[in-house]
């Protein structure tokens, strides 16, 4: 099965088995990973998700949708929510990093 490595703002990684067509949100929150809320269940509505997606893996995403962009237009380059980030075998290994903004 593909996996997913979050790393947490404190250097911790969690390596995370993740079903082709599953979101990473869903992956993240069954798996506990800390700072991944995923408050709106997915309907990208409250940017609880956020995750900074690593060198090497953005081109391998699907386009940033209008909707998407607007809550994350104030944050930092190659940041994504991942409740629309859907796991595909060309992603097997995706490395994501979970920012420090979203611990609260």
């Amino acid at each position: 099965m593909p996996k997913a490595i979050f790393t947490l703002h404190d250097g911790t990684r969690h390596t995370v088995e993740v079903p082709i067509g599953e979101t990473l949100m869903k992956a993240a929150v069954n798996a506990d990973i800390p700072g991944i809320a995923g408050e709106c269940g997915g309907s990208v509505s409250c940017a609880t998700c956020k995750i900074q997606i690593a060198n090497g893996w953005w081109d391998r995403l699907p386009p940033v949708e209008e909707l998407e962009e607007s809550l994350i237009e104030d944050a930092v380059p190659q940041t994504r929510l991942s409740c629309r980030v859907c796991m595909a075998a060309e992603l097997d290994g995706i490395e994501v990093s979970v920012p420090q903004s979203q611990y609260g």
